[in-house]
């Protein structure tokens, strides 16, 4: 009986680290929680009103691309280009969307000789952008986020 004794304060003696509850701060629940994160990658994305009743991510992120795309060569393509020489150029177009919607333009990169032949080229993209429908932001776990874009031009003027 003395053993079982001996042998049941053991256990009590040992067990107890197992009823010791670890205290987890807030912050620390939020520092792990933000590990899982992709920061890469949204759930949604920006997307015009056309764009909504689309299902797939990806068929989204390609509707709101050829939106923009197709806004401004059609923009583009009612200007009058004289050029000296022929241009084929692809101008690297990149831009933030805001959490609000709004486009802002963070560089617009081209060759110098489009720069040259076409010297209003910038404001001609930066208009066309201005006559944008409604851009609704990407959207991250229920949040709206800004969003980066590169979106590349291609221009053909003979």
């Amino acid at each position: 009986m003395k053993q079982i004794a001996v042998l049941l304060v053991f256990f009590l003696l040992v067990s107890c680290q197992y009823f010791d509850v670890k205290k987890t701060t807030p912050e620390a629940i939020l520092s792990e929680e933000l590990k899982t994160f992709n920061w890469n990658e949204v759930d949604n994305y920006p997307s015009f009103e056309i764009c909504d009743s689309l299902q797939t991510k990806l068929e989204s992120k390609e509707c709101f691309e050829t939106t923009l795309a197709n806004h401004i060569s059609e923009t583009l393509q009612t200007e009058t280009i004289i050029v000296s020489q022929d241009i084929n150029d692809t101008i690297m177009l990149s831009f933030l969307i805001s959490e609000k919607g709004k486009l802002d333009i963070n560089s617009i990169k081209m060759d110098s000789i489009t720069s040259q032949e076409i010297p209003n080229i910038e404001t001609l993209i930066t208009d066309s952008l201005n006559t944008l429908p409604q851009i609704f932001p990407a959207i991250k776990r229920g949040q709206q986020v800004k969003t980066e874009f590169k979106l590349p031009i291609i221009l053909q003027v003979n």
